[in-house]
């Protein structure tokens, strides 16, 4: 009998475990991967299995999907330390009608999950990621990593980050990495997906929402969809407009200074940088 390899392994004993059959690979990342599978004969559901060295995230982030109990996620039916066994969310993502001309539809949408999300919930997991943490590669970035012409756009972005910390809100579980493709339309509804698991101001929930979705750069650059975003998620979720727009600013700064580090372009970033300022300027 030919030895199977860890995934093989770890994919058999959940299928043991939670009775599965036809398991199905439907996807594969760097930490992760996912089978479509059944069980008893009932709806399909998903099957997540987790790399060896997968890492804290992962399981940070499972803990917090699960914590949601369905309520603006996809739920979690049971979980082992490298596997999660959860619902089954076919799609399309809500970057769909966003790229398709049906943006307005897609904001009110963003924000429902959101509201969803961030109910209160007892017990929230205890190991979340504080999101000053999560702005470390903003903080302790050179300058001049950055386009000699955009490194004033880093500047500003980085008074910006530090003052929204040091005018803390209260501290509560966020997804994360909120964005319009990890939003899928089920029977349910829109379910967010792949939460990375933070802790801190709800504010930041909705600051990926200005450079998604992706493939979009022109309506992500527009100045007018910044202050309808803006304008929907303060509406809504009764977030300060201004510290909505300061961590967009912040936020769009940090993915640039991420994929700086991996050697990727920062285009998307340098094209919608300078409205998000403007527009905090302004608010």
């Amino acid at each position: 009998m030919v030895n199977q390899s860890p995934a093989e392994t770890a994919l058999s004993r959940a299928m043991i475990r939670w009775s599965l059959t036809k398991a199905s690979l439907v996807a594969e990342t760097p930490t992760s991967w996912l089978y479509r599978v059944e069980q008893n004969g009932r709806d399909p559901a998903a099957l997540k299995i987790l790399k060896p060295g997968a890492g804290a995230d992962e399981r940070r982030g499972g803990a917090l999907l699960a914590w949601y109990a369905g309520e603006g996620a996809a739920t979690v039916f049971d979980a082992g330390e490298d596997c999660v066994f959860m619902e089954w969310v076919e799609g399309p993502s809500l970057g769909e009608p966003a790229r398709s001309g049906r943006d307005d539809d897609a904001m009110e949408a963003f924000a429902e999950v959101v509201a969803q999300l961030h109910k209160p919930r007892p017990d929230a997991p205890a190991d979340l990621t504080p999101l000053r943490e999560r702005f470390r590669s903003l903080f302790k970035a050179d300058a001049r990593s950055w386009p000699q012409t955009a490194r004033d756009l880093y500047a500003r972005s980085v008074g910006i980050g530090l003052n929204l910390f040091d005018k803390p809100m209260p501290a509560v579980p966020l997804h994360g990495d909120l964005h319009h493709d990890n939003i899928l339309h089920s029977p349910r509804g829109w379910l967010a997906v792949d939460p990375k698991g933070l802790l801190g101001d709800p504010t930041y929930e909705v600051a990926n929402a200005f450079l998604n979705p992706i493939g979009a750069q022109n309506l992500c650059a527009d100045p007018g969809r910044i202050a309808r975003l803006a304008d929907c998620f303060s509406a809504r979720l009764g977030l300060n407009r201004k510290r909505i727009l300061g961590f967009a600013a912040a936020h769009a700064a940090l993915s640039a200074c991420w994929d700086i580090e991996e050697g990727f372009p920062i285009t998307l970033q340098l094209a919608v940088l300078p409205h998000l300022l403007s527009g905090y300027d302004l608010a």
